[in-house]
């Protein structure tokens, strides 16, 4: 069973955070550049997890990761490290955390470059699955091709995100921009 066909099988009532996900979220343009750093976040923290965990953790993350503002972030220090690591309502990972603040970190001297974070990405596109991998490779930590490649579907910039049987398909392609026809 594929994840649209999962989703649309749980009812419109569901406490399941899967269908919201999935019918509001998953593969959707995300503009904002601290939405896209939380959503990073969030695809790191997934790794050797469930992605409906991290759905449930959602909020206590960016409560953790300071509203995932990315500035705020990538001023952490080993006092915020250690309120992480002591933190239940999150992943408790010294990797992931450290990777956090390091991609924070790598963030903003991207939006120095580019303008945002967005822009950056936009400014690669369109790239394969593994040129992506081997650009994010390159500038960010704990991100293998698997990590890439969900954080990018969920972004709209690579196709899989939903089948084109799907409800959701129709209005996630309806909301892509222009320059994402050719993913």
């Amino acid at each position: 069973m594929n994840y649209c066909d999962f989703a649309n099988a749980l009812p419109h009532d569901t406490a399941d955070p899967n269908k919201h996900y999935h019918d509001r979220e998953y593969g959707f343009p995300i503009d904002d550049d601290n939405a896209l750093f939380g959503r990073l976040l969030l695809e790191i923290n997934q790794a050797g997890l469930s992605w409906t965990l991290m759905l449930k953790k959602q909020a206590a993350f960016q409560t953790a990761y300071s509203g995932f503002d990315i500035a705020a972030v990538a001023a952490y220090g080993e006092a915020d490290i250690a309120r992480l690591l002591a933190d239940a309502g999150i992943v408790r990972n010294r990797l992931k955390i450290n990777a956090a603040i390091y991609n924070a970190r790598e963030i903003l001297r991207l939006q120095a470059e580019h303008g945002s974070f967005k822009n950056w990405l936009d400014t690669h596109h369109p790239l394969d699955k593994a040129g992506w991998v081997k650009l994010f490779k390159k500038h960010f930590k704990f991100v293998g091709g698997e990590i890439v490649n969900e954080f990018l579907m969920s972004t709209g910039y690579l196709k899989g995100a939903h089948h084109e049987g799907c409800p959701v398909f129709a209005e996630v392609m309806a909301h892509r921009p222009k320059w994402a026809e050719a993913v």
